[in-house]
């Protein structure tokens, strides 16, 4: 049998292989170019990039941060979106094991990693990875449930999903609508609405109102922080959904310590 730790160790060695194309995600995906075609080229010289020069992490630091062909710096975004992938589903693995809850974590990170940085870069939080999200957050609580949960509660898990969908779609929409009813502007983006109710889908409606409240607090205080730098205002635009991402990542891995430092329970 192999020992836990070296499957682990496997699961973050695929988690760099699939963060390195995730950066093709973050890329590609709000330019509307195709994610399989043209190969990945040098943006400063053009010179493609050879399959020895694209292993995650290592071609990194063999290269030095640097294109071989012209020796223009390498963004550290990608080696950083390798290594969050890598670590995540790496925490997924040593905390639920290689189980079917462990898959549904995994595809929810394998989600939040590039939408997280997408609306970082563009304000921009894509359908083609939200409204296909839902839908696997609520096959994998009808999964769930009817492979894990006994027979009198095997709609407990989609139910729970549904409300979180229905909910996490409901409260963003309502702000939307009562903001712009008040300022005349949208307060946030509809792709927000999508995002919440994909977390809603996959955490429930407990784990999206966490997610949104630690959403809306870090965001708050990196605004303040930015005013107070004097490096934004009152009404710069920040990216709600990286915020909505990170969060929905800490729930996901530590909602049962949330839940007792907010609420004094596991619950």
């Amino acid at each position: 049998m192999i020992p836990p730790a070296v499957v682990t160790a496997i699961v973050f060695v695929y988690g760099l292989v699939l963060g390195s194309f995730l950066n093709v995600v973050i890329h590609r995906l709000p330019l509307e170019i195709s994610l399989w075609k043209p190969r990945s080229r040098c943006p400063a010289c053009g010179a493609l990039v050879r399959w020895f020069d694209n292993l995650p992490l290592i071609s990194f630091l063999w290269l030095r941060g640097r294109c071989r062909s012209c020796r223009t710096p390498i963004s550290w975004r990608y080696p950083v979106v390798e290594l969050a992938t890598g670590t995540l589903l790496a925490l997924v693995h040593h905390r639920l094991g290689l189980t079917l809850p462990a898959a549904e974590a995994g595809v929810l990170v394998l989600l939040l990693v590039p939408l997280a940085f997408i609306d970082l870069d563009h304000h921009l939080l894509p359908d083609v990875l939200t409204l296909p999200g839902i839908v696997l957050g609520l096959a994998g609580a009808a999964a769930e449930g009817w492979l894990l949960q006994p027979s009198g509660h095997r709609l407990v898990p989609l139910v729970d999903a549904t409300i979180g969908t229905v909910l996490g779609a409901a409260i963003p929409a309502l702000v939307i609508v009562a903001y712009r009813w008040l300022r005349g502007k949208e307060g946030m983006g509809w792709g927000d609405v999508k995002l919440l109710a994909m977390l809603g889908a996959f955490l429930g409606w407990r784990g999206m109102l966490m997610s949104l409240m630690l959403g809306v607090v870090s965001g708050a205080i990196v605004g303040l922080a930015l005013i107070a730098g004097g490096r934004g205002k009152a009404d710069t635009e920040l990216p709600f959904g990286t915020f909505l991402c990170g969060a929905g990542v800490v729930v996901l891995l530590w909602a049962h310590q949330l839940a007792r430092l907010v609420w004094g329970s596991g619950s």
